[in-house]
């Protein structure tokens, strides 16, 4: 059970574009300032940044600011980065502690208790009157709410990782997960059949 988890998990980070490889000579060349290394860099690994931005952020020009941010960050920090882990990883945690770094400013991390996070949002039956789709249920969401749904469940950080990141405990990040994802499964039923196969 544990193999076939830990499987899945690397299976959503190789599909998400952090998983892929950097070769040594490329990730050597950037560190000394190449500007052509940087762009391979930026070739391979900006769609994958760019994604993990706008799917917590939800504005495609925020996620856009997101990926400049970080690769303007890269060139300083590039030197820094040891390789105890892939560089995709490394990467993708500076994407995720950018994109919630946004969030935090925009102050929209307001409440930190799980039982009242939800609290606001519309009903499902509400949101069965509309057409929707996964990506509007999804932007549903409280923005703490959704980044833990896309982080974990589609980037594949473990519940250590989140807790480390947004300074709680793991416990926290269970509960809003479990709470999300109820919601989002309360309102893909309520959904009209013709909505699901569009989504």
């Amino acid at each position: 059970m544990a193999d076939g988890h830990t499987s899945q998990v690397n299976d959503r980070r190789a599909s998400s574009g952090f998983g892929l490889e950097l070769d040594r000579i490329t990730l050597e060349r950037a560190r000394r300032g190449d500007m052509a290394a940087y762009a391979a860099i930026y070739e391979r690994f900006g769609v994958a940044c760019y994604n993990l931005a706008l799917r917590v952020l939800g504005e495609p020009a925020a996620a856009e600011d997101i990926v400049q941010d970080v690769f303007l960050k890269l060139i300083g920090s590039l030197r820094g980065f040891r390789g105890d882990a892939p560089f995709g990883a490394w990467l993708k945690r500076m994407t995720a502690n950018a994109t919630i770094d946004i969030l935090r400013g925009q102050q929209r991390f307001r409440d930190d208790d799980p039982d009242t996070l939800f609290e606001s949002l519309p009903a499902p039956a509400a949101v069965a009157e509309n057409r929707t789709d996964a990506w509007s249920l999804l932007m549903r969401l409280p923005a703490r709410a959704r980044a833990i749904v896309v982080l974990h469940e589609v980037e594949g950080y473990t519940h250590k990782e989140l807790a480390d990141l947004f300074g709680q405990s793991e416990s926290y990040s269970k509960s809003v997960l479990a709470r999300a994802l109820k919601r989002l499964n309360d309102a893909a039923s309520a959904m009209p059949e013709e909505s699901l196969r569009h989504a």
